[in-house]
């Protein structure tokens, strides 16, 4: 009989199943899977693209979403449905402009809406890069969700220099606080004059010192966003985030990149004699994520991507997540570190940093430092400064010339949360949500690559809950054509998440509780704090109903204890060590025969068999056992020679009598093992008497081609 083509292949599989690093998803989604059994939605638009500017309205349900030539409206609930549409070319003469300066006309020469902010409670600012020529607008959307209003305001576009980019390719960094617009931006054409400007609003516009490496050098703004310091509106401040090129490198050294953060007093409107329209109260610090190694040499994540600002209780004091990734050509790598405002305060009061002595070296600023400091909002809070036109000259001439601090801005923990190495992706976005679970609160972490996949990660305490371990928990492929996710907002309201990429916008729920499987012992290993067991199926964990009927444990992530028969009763002394339990009343029921599939399956003396079996965790370890008999006892089957174990299950390379019975595939996590699948194996011989065809060669094929079967019975 000659061997199916199946086997052919399996013989091809790697070598058996290693255990998982730590870094692996528990649970890998493709894209045909999400679209058809978890609730992926996508939008896009004909003859457009660039879907990097999305603003989540909860009080309207709308998306609204910046794009190239349009920006759109969509619903929250769905965003493939009742969708409002606004066509905002660039005028004909601004693209014939920029053609004839060498851009590319179908390319460049569009209007790309980077900035969507909410204005007040009836409108929108929107602004795009015009074909190089930046331009602002109004967008009326209405008061209420049953306003369908989406115009765009043309009598009030304005000029968007200093506020958007010229090039598309450049990306800018905004915040509408009030009636002031906040931006990192190129004020150029050639994309050469970068500045930290205010405009818009009652006060004067002010921008950073122009041209001058100290201040700002060759930066790529990635957020910013607004943080109050204390009761006092007058203390508030504005943190920037980019990166730049490094002007404390030693000479020689060439070029390096450090990630930033800045800050200025939203009240600054600049010095009276110096400094004039310029920010007197700009300072920045370096951010530092890094694995400190053991010889004193700290591997850095150098280059800043995305950064979210996590509200807590006290609105002054949010955390600060950012991803990063490595401009290294040895190392790659990516890293999520997290940031307390007491921290980089901390590093805003320490010491400047400075040049002197022969050789330039940076060093602290030992001297005396004028008053009042450097970097403080003129307030009553800290001072009797009304204005920063009443700060002495030695202060404006101080804050001109030592913009950057000496102490850098260093994570929580000193190391980073969450980090891949040696993987095909890096990390581009970043959202977080804390979710409510069982037995506390947790940080769930959705970082986009730039493969166009969500990794979704919960920081989960260890040891205690100052020492925190990063889960992953998924790998979702979320755009088809792997292009890079531009954009995340989450709404924890609707427990969705949306993604904007070059080729379109997505909506994805924020868990998949039913994927992890149909057991408790599944619900429970995945340690979602989205999900619970219920009694019967994994589902949606909701903290107001009775704990007695939702079974959750994100912290340990142990069956032994949540699984068992009356384990609730018995509390901690039904607690596994080392994956092993000493009370059997404690022992969690394994699923009883009918509840585990089992399988026939049927073997040629002396052909090859597959025993296939794949878990749902991708981190679970497998092992098969053998069971002759009913009476024979089991035994746990070990390749050989004539048995491979594989990613997807074992094969038999030649079959013999002995190896009919019952094979068991079981699955190893943490500690907990349970019977995934049973197979029993039947083996028909090869010989037939009087050189006919084996009986049973029909009824294989029927199996394996069953239409082949039925044409011939026409």
């Amino acid at each position: 009989m000659s061997r199916p083509p199946l086997l052919l292949l399996l013989l091809l599989l790697p070598a058996a199943r290693c255990p998982a690093p730590a870094a692996t998803p528990r649970l890998r989604l493709s894209f045909p899977e999400l679209r058809a059994r978890h609730g992926l939605r996508l939008f896009q638009l004909e003859r457009s693209c660039c879907y990097e500017a999305l603003l989540l309205d909860e009080e309207r349900s709308r998306l609204f979403v910046g794009a190239k030539n349009h920006l759109l409206s969509l619903s929250l609930d769905n965003i493939s449905q009742r969708d409002r549409k606004i066509y905002w070319p660039a005028p004909v003469e601004w693209r014939e402009e920029c053609n004839w300066a060498g851009k590319d006309i179908t390319a460049d020469c569009m209007n790309f809406v980077k900035i969507l902010h909410a204005y007040n409670r009836t409108h929108l600012y929107a602004c795009g890069t015009g074909a190089f020529h930046p331009t602002c607008a109004f967008v009326e959307v209405g008061q209420h969700t049953e306003d369908h209003v989406f115009k765009l305001d043309a009598r009030r576009a304005e000029d968007g220099k200093g506020k958007s980019p010229y090039d598309p390719r450049h990306a800018a960094a905004s915040v509408l606080v009030g009636e002031e617009l906040y931006s990192g931006v190129a004020t150029d054409l050639m994309g050469r004059d970068f500045t930290i400007f205010r405009s818009m609003g009652s006060r004067p516009s002010v921008r950073t010192e122009q041209h001058d490496s100290r201040w700002l050098n060759e930066p790529k703004f990635v957020d910013v966003f607004w943080v109050p310091e204390s009761e006092n509106p007058d203390d508030d401040k504005i943190y920037f985030f980019f990166r730049e090129t490094a002007v404390e490198r030693q000479q020689g050294l060439g070029k390096a990149s450090v990630s930033r953060i800045g800050q200025i007093c939203r009240n600054d409107v600049g010095g009276q004699r110096s400094l004039v329209n310029k920010w007197t109260t700009f300072l920045k610090a370096r951010l530092v994520c890094a694995v400190p190694g053991t010889d004193g040499a700290d591997t850095h994540f150098d280059e800043l991507r995305d950064v979210f600002l996590l509200q807590t209780r006290d609105k002054r004091n949010p955390l600060v997540y950012a991803a990063f990734s490595t401009s290294s050509s040895i190392f790659q790598g990516s890293a999520v570190c997290v940031y307390t405002m007491a921290d980089i305060r901390r590093a805003f009061l320490g010491p400047f940093a400075h040049k002197e002595g022969p050789n330039y070296q940076w060093v602290p600023y030992q001297a005396r430092v004028p008053y009042p400091r450097p970097g403080m909002c003129p307030s009553r809070t800290f001072g009797t400064f009304s204005s920063t036109k009443d700060f002495p000259d030695e202060v404006i001439q101080f804050a001109r010339h030592h913009p950057l601090m000496y102490n850098p801005v260093l994570p929580h923990g000193q190391r980073p949360l969450f980090l891949q190495a040696g993987v095909p992706h890096t990390f581009t976005r970043i959202a977080v949500d804390r979710v409510a679970a069982a037995d506390g609160h947790y940080d769930v972490l959705f970082i986009g690559t730039d493969v166009g996949t969500v990794l979704k990660v919960v920081s989960a305490p260890q040891q205690s809950w100052h020492g925190m371990e990063p889960l992953l928990l998924e790998e979702l492929q979320v755009f088809q054509d792997a292009s890079p996710i531009a954009s995340l907002q989450l709404s924890s309201k609707r427990q969705q998440l949306y993604a904007g990429s070059a080729t379109a916008v997505a909506q994805l729920p924020l868990h998949r509780c039913g994927a992890y499987g149909k057991a408790c012992a599944e619900c429970c290993l995945a340690r979602d704090p989205y999900c619970a067991w219920d009694g019967t199926a994994c589902t949606r964990f909701v903290p107001s109903t009775k704990r007695r009927s939702r079974r959750q444990d994100v912290r340990n992530g142990d069956p032994n204890l949540l699984c068992s028969e009356g384990a609730w009763g018995r509390g901690a002394r039904c607690r596994a060590r080392s994956g092993e339990t000493t009370d059997a009343g404690c022992r969690p029921a394994e699923p009883s025969q009918g509840r585990v599939p089992q399988r026939q399956l049927y073997g040629v003396e002396g052909s090859s068999a597959f025993l296939e079996c794949v878990p749902r965790s991708l981190r679970a370890r497998v092992a098969w056992t053998y069971q002759r008999g009913p009476d024979a006892p089991q035994r746990e089957v070990q390749p050989d020679e004539r048995v491979v174990r594989t990613e997807r299950g074992l094969l038999l390379r030649s079959v013999q009598r002995h190896d009919a019975g019952l094979y068991v595939c079981r699955a190893t996590e943490q500690g907990f093992t349970q019977p995934v699948l049973r197979l029993a194996l039947g083996v028909l011989s090869a010989a037939a008497p009087g050189g006919r065809a084996p009986w049973y060669r029909d009824f294989l094929q029927l199996l394996e081609r069953p239409e082949a079967a039925c044409g011939r019975m026409r």
